[in-house]
């Protein structure tokens, strides 16, 4: 909505000979008797221009030119801010056009042309998902679905640590559990995996294969087991939090030689030796970066022979541009913080544009269950499941209290809260709204015979002019602004936010506004507003990932 005004504003400067280059930006006042929305241009034009910034807007605000009925009132405030007042015939017919473009209102054009690649979840086959580990697949998700309601192709991708220490370990384990069953005496390592899930694994080589393998030296045939049904159960927990990948990328891979080239791995090294990045010592190979201003090297290969995790995603990431997205969006946890930098750093050196990785750090997530704490350890077998929390509280609530909290703030699961019937349940008061509006429609066929699936003219509308019409017809414009400003941020809790803010307008309208049993042109156009409030609320939803129940 308001990249509408712009063009005009533009206009009047050239008009009044401002031309400083700066661009014009719209915002919304914190209080709507400021106006509808405002822009500080003349604020930031005075100085370039020599004038004070009040005589500026002045002079700005006499240049404009708006088509007729679209601005009621415009004045100037403060120090030079100029505030624009719609008129509510111009709010009210911008409204016809969610009804008239339906699922299709608010999605953009930016990425028109453009791929992108979001990388989430991402955990290493060692176990079950835990609850940590749901966050950030909601956040990659939502995240995926603004980028596609702004013409991206989206890739969804899940980097499958399939290699390292940690698979190594995971096969002893699943061994110990095996040859204990086949009546060896053997102590298992604290160090190792001790879930119930490891056990079952063992169980199942076990019956198909009886003692066999207990003489087995190698380790592939019980890291291949662990592997498949591990994974098998992570893709299954992902489908129930409706969180989807399209692509698996192998870490494996990156270790092998393709033909004649070298490994992925390898080929980094090479091309960071011949940058003078790369040092050896200590029986390790180091990438530099006490070169690049930091106190200490990082290891990239361990005196083991192992990689660290810097080598492997160094390669990874180079896979993403040889193709060739325009944007690639990590979902990291927390726990990769001081990582990634290194990654960038690297990528920069061998000459990679890394102005089109964008990285999403969400953090730790603690869940509450009556006021006490759960503890998660994959390692120790006690985690806190995320299969267990779904069954606990549902899908929807899941994945809206997963991002209902700024990706860098620390969250705090309230399980008793997410399953609460009431307003205090962010996702019951949501899906209440829509919900409601769907009863509204069925009283109105019912009562009046009013069938919102045959109207096609919705100038009605125009009718409209009480302050909570009007408050909340504004507020459904905001939607597309929101769903850009979501995606330019990375933060979908800015989308729970407006959604929220729209459940309070319509709830105060549905409160204030008699609708069934107001004059029947009235109450037509008041069943208009609800139809478009129900058909932001479905858009909004799906962004989010949760569902749009018709009753409750």
């Amino acid at each position: 909505m308001y990249e509408f005004f712009v063009p005009f504003i533009t206009d009047a400067l050239k008009s009044a000979g401002i031309e400083t280059g700066k661009p014009v930006h719209i915002e919304q006042p914190s209080d709507r008797k400021f106006g509808d929305f405002s822009t500080n241009i003349a604020l930031l034009s005075a100085k370039e221009c020599r004038r004070n910034p009040r005589e500026l807007a002045a002079e700005v605000i006499r240049h404009l030119k708006f088509p007729p009925g679209t601005v009621s009132k415009i004045d100037v405030a403060g120090p030079g801010f100029i505030n624009f007042f719609l008129s509510p015939l111009f709010i009210m017919t911008s409204v016809e056009q969610i009804l008239a473009r339906g699922d299709q209102f608010g999605k953009g054009t930016a990425g028109k042309g453009l791929t992108a690649v979001v990388e989430y979840v991402s955990a290493n086959p060692t176990g079950p998902l835990t609850i940590g580990r749901g966050r950030g697949g909601v956040l990659g998700d939502c995240i995926a679905n603004l980028l596609e309601t702004q013409g991206y192709r989206v890739t969804r991708e899940y980097y499958y640590n399939d290699a390292g220490k940690q698979m190594t370990i995971l096969a002893e384990s699943v061994r110990y559990r095996y040859l204990e069953l086949c009546g060896h005496d053997t102590v298992f390592p604290a160090t190792h995996y001790q879930g119930a899930y490891i056990r079952d694994i063992a169980e199942v080589l076990f019956m198909e294969h009886s003692t066999v393998l207990a003489d087995t030296e190698g380790l592939e045939v019980f890291k291949e087991a662990a592997e498949t049904v591990i994974f098998n159960s992570i893709r299954v927990t992902l489908e129930r939090l409706g969180i989807r990948h399209d692509s698996f990328f192998n870490e494996h891979t990156l270790y092998l030689k393709e033909s004649e080239r070298a490994s992925p791995n390898q080929r980094v090294i090479d091309a960071l030796v011949s940058k003078g990045f790369i040092g050896f010592y200590d029986g390790a190979t180091w990438f530099l970066t006490t070169k690049l201003g930091q106190e200490k090297d990082k290891v990239l290969i361990k005196s083991t022979g192992e990689p660290s995790y810097r080598l492997p995603d160094i390669a990874y990431h180079i896979t993403k541009f040889d193709r060739k997205f325009d944007r690639m969006i990590n979902v990291f946890g927390a726990d990769h913080i001081d990582e990634y930098p290194d990654v960038l750093e690297a990528l920069k050196i061998l000459g990679y544009d890394t102005g089109r990785i964008e990285i999403a750090i969400n953090q730790f997530v603690t869940t509450t269950v009556d006021g006490q704490t759960l503890k998660m350890s994959t390692r120790k077998g006690n985690a806190d499941l995320l299969d267990d929390l779904i069954d606990d509280v549902g899908a929807d609530a899941t994945r809206l209290f997963f991002i209902m909290r700024g990706k860098d703030s620390h969250l705090n699961f309230d399980v008793e809260l997410a399953k609460k019937q009431t307003k205090d349940n962010p996702v019951f008061y949501l899906q209440y709204a829509h919900a409601r509006i769907c009863s509204l429609l069925r009283m109105a066929l019912q009562e009046t015979g009013f069938n919102h699936e045959h109207v096609v003219d919705y100038k009605a509308l125009r009718r409209l002019e009480s302050p909570s019409e009007i408050q909340l017809g504004f507020s459904l414009l905001e939607y597309p602004h929101w769903a850009r400003t979501s995606l330019r941020l990375l933060e979908p809790q800015k989308m729970v936010e407006y959604l929220h803010s729209l459940a309070e307008h319509y709830h105060r309208f549905y409160q204030e506004c008699p609708i069934l049993k107001a004059d029947r042109e009235i109450s037509e156009a008041r069943l208009l507003l609800s139809l478009a409030t129900r058909q932001v609320l479905r858009n909004g939803f799906r962004v989010l990932g949760i569902s749009a129940p018709e009753s409750m």
